[in-house]
């Protein structure tokens, strides 16, 4: 139908839907976008159903972190403009918010393509096979040039050479015609294939966001770390159990006093975990109990940290090379390097082998970045450490290193009781 309008008006003699059908015809055009974007069963992942701030109980970076991704993708949805690239652990809430992009744009009527790159590259292939209703170069086109793209999960690909340059060539064109596109995954960066890395470190197009949480569907962190931590062989140090060996013959004053320090700050960072705390002093002096204190103070309230000697962290990843394991490496050290308190008993690197030092560096080096909460312990210098963990240990705007004196304990003391 056409408006009734003066001749010289400009919608004169255009046709119009008539507005008994509009709805319809609007509802249809919707359906025929959700079902060209591929979102299927993530319909129901938007904005408002994520959690900007994350769980409880998450550290004030992770928590950040995620704020972050949020208002950017945020930004992304209601612009239209430039690439996202969303980095972080699994069930980090990527895919959450690549979702809720698609499902914001979509009703808003711009033409959006959600696809996990697996999928994507199946969806080229299967377009070789003759039950294909599209030619290859038709879907090809399809997937370079819609509105906004959406790639999800990143790198768990196929790394075929095949499959390698299919994707350069969507990054390419879509990079070079400027087109929105967003990327989440879980791959170190320096592991994209160059061409690629090279197009998304381009800061007048690409806004990164790393996200620091842990996996939301299982936190480790909420569960204890049932496969590594030992803090419940621990739970009976507590810091109402910490002996401060006020009658123990021989000791010195000042050593005396070094516990009671010791006690003071473990106690004031338990409620408060900031920054890095690091507990020095010869064996059995009482390190492992406050780092121990520490931990179940805060798994009282509902929030385990990882609480793992440090051989034992090394015996855990070096089982992911193992036939029979279910996790891959890279998995296992994501868990471990982004909890949100890491306890770490026992810290010596003097007899590691070149690839453990190294594990430890780039678990050291993620969390101080990151400035992520984090406790130790060592018999050894701090000087006598791995150098580039010396360095980190050495900022005093992060790390607070506590010396204990005491020499071992030994539970004996001069206290009489009285009948």
């Amino acid at each position: 139908m056409g408006h009734e309008v003066p001749i010289d008006h400009p919608d004169y003699g255009k046709l119009y839907i008539c507005s008994c059908r509009l709805k319809r015809v609007q509802s249809d055009q919707q359906n025929a976008l959700f079902e060209f974007s591929n979102l299927g069963s993530l319909r129901d992942l938007t904005f408002e159903t994520f959690k900007p701030r994350g769980r409880v109980g998450l550290a004030s970076q992770q928590a950040a972190s995620l704020q972050q991704a949020y208002n950017s993708a945020r930004h992304f949805a209601d612009n239209c403009q430039g690439w996202l690239l969303l980095t972080g652990t699994y069930g980090s809430g990527k895919t959450h918010l690549a979702a809720a992009i698609a499902n914001e744009t979509l009703n808003r009527g711009v033409p959006t393509l959600f696809l996990t790159v697996p999928d994507l590259l199946d969806w080229l292939r299967f377009s070789f096979s003759s039950d294909s209703e599209s030619s290859f170069e038709s879907r090809f086109a399809e997937i370079r040039n819609v509105a906004v793209l959406i790639l999800d999960d990143f790198g768990t690909q196929s790394s075929t050479a095949w499959a390698q340059e299919k994707l350069f060539q969507i990054i390419n064109h879509r990079y070079i015609s400027q087109l929105p596109t967003v990327i989440t995954t879980n791959y170190r960066f320096n592991d994209f294939e160059g061409r690629i890395r090279s197009r998304l470190t381009d800061p007048e197009i690409v806004t990164r966001v790393d996200i620091l949480a842990p996996d939301y569907r299982n936190p480790t962190d909420e569960v204890g770390h049932p496969e590594l931590s030992t803090l419940n062989l621990h739970n009976k140090q507590q810091f109402d159990t910490f002996s401060l060996r006020a009658n123990e013959p021989g000791m010195l004053a000042e050593d005396k006093a070094s516990l009671k320090h010791a006690l003071d700050i473990a106690q004031a960072y338990a409620k408060n975990p900031q920054g890095w705390l690091l507990f020095q002093g010869p064996y059995a002096c009482g390190k492992t109990h406050l780092a121990a204190a520490i931990g179940n103070y805060q798994a009282a309230l509902g929030a385990p940290p990882l609480f793992v000697g440090v051989p034992d962290l090394l015996d855990y990843l070096r089982a992911a090379f193992a036939p029979n394991s279910t996790q891959s490496l890279d998995k296992r050290f994501d868990e471990i390097r982004s909890t949100r308190l890491l306890i770490l008993d026992d810290l010596d690197t003097q007899s590691a082998t070149p690839w453990a030092r190294e594990k430890i560096y780039q678990l050291f080096n993620y969390r101080y970045v990151a400035e992520l909460p984090t406790v130790m312990t060592t018999s050894r210098q701090p000087s006598e450490l791995d150098q580039r963990l010396f360095s980190r240990l050495s900022d005093t705007r992060l790390c607070q290193v506590v010396y204990m004196s005491a020499p071992a304990y030994t539970g004996k003391s001069t206290r009489k009781t009285h009948k």
